[in-house]
């Protein structure tokens, strides 16, 4: 896996070990900061089931002025604090470790605004599109304005309204969809 573009243009990083997580395609994420571009620079970023982090990472090298990124698995852990070490990341990149629900619940008392907020469950777990939207939504954690974008299969409809966020674009490239809400 590399990054695509910005800061760290054409840097490698390293993926969980194992099946467990499913990173998103340099292909995928490329199109996703290609609709994304005109409002990366300054944005405050969420990258949930960050996986390697590396659409967290990709935000920052674009410009992003923070990012948070949260998963529970260890695996995951592990490859991010690879990623952010090998690239010399400092604090603009918050990883927690945890279920999104208690991660969301500790960034909840920082009291961040997210600009953008990325989700890709593994795709199995349907139930997480609205569990996150709706704690996004409850904890007040999204900026005015902010775009969450969902990745999910093209088998699956997360639905037109999450939470209180409506969607507003759906983007399809291979088997992955990207819906983006606001």
């Amino acid at each position: 896996m590399r990054i695509i573009a910005g800061q760290y243009r054409s840097r490698q990083i390293v993926a969980p070990e194992g099946a467990a997580t499913r990173p998103t395609s340099d292909r995928l994420r490329e199109t996703l900061f290609n609709v994304l571009a005109p409002r990366i620079e300054g944005a405050v970023f969420l990258d949930l089931f960050a996986g390697s982090g590396a659409v967290g990472i990709e935000a920052l090298s674009r410009g992003a002025r923070q990012v948070y990124a949260i998963d529970s698995d260890k695996r995951a852990a592990r490859a991010i604090a690879k990623n952010i070490a090998a690239l010399g990341i400092g604090d603009e990149f918050m990883f927690l470790q945890a279920d999104v629900a208690s991660g969301l619940c500790t960034l909840a008392a920082q009291q961040p605004r997210f600009d953008l907020v990325v989700l890709d469950p593994p795709y199995r777990e349907h139930g997480a599109y609205e569990q996150s939207f709706r704690l996004i939504a409850d904890l007040g954690l999204a900026a005015e304005g902010a775009i969450l974008i969902a990745e999910h299969e093209k088998y699956f409809d997360p639905g037109n309204q999450l939470a209180n966020f409506q969607r507003y674009r759906v983007l399809k490239q291979g088997d992955a969809v990207l819906s983006f809400f606001r």
